[in-house]
């Protein structure tokens, strides 16, 4: 029981993370600028356990992402299957890497499912979308990435050391 429980820490942080994000604040425009958390959650889970947020799990929290904001339904899943596919195929590369290496790995990734999401979201609408909250969301992103980055390593030491 003790072992099933900690293979749920992944999605079950991941989850935690996506519900914090979709909580409405009063901060006015902070919905066109607000970080993708749940892209960093997913993006160092697939490196470093793809074994235990997969594929499937990632396409589904994409979709939730998808119902609780703005976002056309399937542009989140696609992103995040995508980001999953690439880096757990890739994982071996990053193990072992300083975290400087896979800050400037997750800043590429990142500018790549912003950009993919701009470009989804404005063929989906039918017109093109302002690109300057999209740069603002990805540099909040990557501004938020170490602070993120620190909680999921420390959740990972804790509760999958022994798993």
């Amino acid at each position: 029981m003790d072992l099933w429980t900690r293979h749920l820490v992944p999605g079950g942080l991941t989850l935690f993370i996506l519900l914090i994000s979709l909580v409405p604040t009063r901060i006015p425009g902070y919905g066109g600028i607000a970080p993708l958390l749940t892209l960093i959650s997913v993006y160092y889970w697939s490196i470093y356990r793809p074994d235990l947020l997969p594929a499937i799990a990632a396409f589904l929290l994409g979709l939730l992402l998808d119902i609780g904001g703005d976002t056309p339904m399937g542009v989140n899943a696609l992103v995040f299957l995508l980001v999953h596919g690439l880096l757990s195929s890739q994982r071996r590369f990053f193990l072992g890497k300083p975290f400087l290496m896979t800050w400037w790995a997750f800043a590429v990734v990142a500018a790549v499912a912003c950009w993919l999401s701009w470009v989804l979201v404005s063929l989906l609408g039918g017109h093109w979308i302002e690109s300057r909250p999209v740069l603002f969301t990805y540099l909040m992103t990557l501004a938020f990435y170490p602070v993120l980055g620190w909680f999921l390593i420390r959740a990972q030491l804790t509760f999958l050391r022994e798993a």
